[in-house]
Parts: structure tokens; sequence; C-alpha cells
């Protein structure tokens, strides 16, 4: 993951309250701004739709879709 291209969350603070994701064509990482050398989440693509699923349908009062 050293190679990845690694892009600052859109919704990052003045607090610094922040994480980063890098993507390859079957994955996505997630880690911390703050402390990028404390490691990072890797999920599938599927998993990473799935949780953004989530949080739109906690935004929205919905239920995420099982697909």
């Amino acid at each position: 993951m050293s190679d990845w291209v690694w892009r600052k969350s859109s919704r990052s603070n003045a607090y610094h309250n922040c994480v980063e994701v890098a993507l390859s064509p079957t994955s996505v990482a997630v880690r911390d701004s703050k402390d990028r050398t404390a490691g990072s989440l890797s999920f599938s693509r599927r998993e990473w739709r799935r949780f953004l699923a989530g949080l739109d349908a906690g935004r929205s009062g919905g239920e995420p879709d099982d697909g």
C-alpha cells in the first residue's frame, strides 16, 4: 500500500478529525490522517459500497441494501 495514492476526506475539519482513503481496483484502504504510520483498514470494494450505503441510509432513515 505504500505506492497507493491517499486522498484526505472532504469532511476534514479544523480539529484534524479526518481520514484518508486510497483506492485500488479491488479494495479500499482507510487510515487516520494524524497518524499515518499506525496502519490502515482494508475493505473489498463491495464492503466499502455497503458501508457508504449504510451511511446514506442513516441520513435518510432507510435501511441499506443487502446487495
